[in-house]
């Protein structure tokens, strides 16, 4: 038995494996850029931060309300959002009307749990408290950038509100988030995205030395 889970653990792992490779994600060694953006951080006064206004940055719309009586599970492939933190908000994939779609590449707000996450694809939403913000400046809508946008906000605001005091779409019109910023004094769009690059790398170098590990225990338990 300890042998066909092996089996079963290796078939799991090296197509783990092969994933990582195919998609370059096993190149974890930071460039000199990266590097320096996490030294930046560690460093007073490395970095000069700045409150910038939302609504400045951002145009807030307040999503849908598709009810969860009212769809069928796993009948589409649409991410079906609710405002939970498991699965990045997903709570499945749905087939719907499709004039109720949200559009994707911009940060999610659950309205009543304030949970923020990046959705990268197009999705229906399940309460109109919720909100999705999109970032004004086309060009700086990249999957990096806006992996630290939605980290900022969380950081910035979370503070602010509970279940009890619920995110709106009125009350996010004050509401500020703190970025870093260039001698311009503008947000400097280049560091975020070393941060975020360099995140991803210490990841993902723990996912392969976890790997690695895993593999060669397997490895042993099927040689015996």
């Amino acid at each position: 038995e300890a042998e066909r889970l092996a089996t079963l653990e290796a078939e799991r792992l090296a197509t783990l494996e092969a994933y990582l490779k195919a998609t370059g994600l096993k190149d974890v060694e930071l460039s000199e850029a990266e590097a320096e953006s996490l030294l930046s951080l560690e460093t007073t006064g490395g970095v000069e931060w700045k409150q910038f206004p939302i609504i400045e940055l951002f145009t807030v719309k307040n999503t849908h309300n598709i009810l969860s009586r009212d769809i069928i599970k796993n009948s589409g492939k649409i991410p079906y959002l609710t405002a939970s933190k498991e699965n990045n908000s997903v709570g499945t994939y749905i087939s719907y009307d499709e004039s109720q779609i949200e559009e994707g590449n911009s940060i999610f707000i659950g309205g009543k749990t304030f949970v923020v996450t990046y959705q990268e694809n197009d999705y229906f939403s399940n309460d109109s408290h919720n909100l999705a913000l999109y970032f004004k400046d086309d060009k700086q809508r990249m999957l990096d950038n806006q992996l630290f946008f939605g980290t900022s906000i969380y950081k910035s605001l979370s503070h602010k509100y509970s279940w009890g005091d619920s995110i709106s779409n009125k009350k996010i019109q004050t509401d500020n988030i703190k970025l870093p910023i260039n001698s311009k004094g503008i947000p400097d769009y280049n560091l975020m995205n070393n941060i975020i690059c360099a995140t991803k790398k210490i990841v993902i170098k723990n996912v392969i030395e976890w790997l690695d590990e895993r593999i060669e225990a397997t490895k042993q338990v099927i040689s015996k």
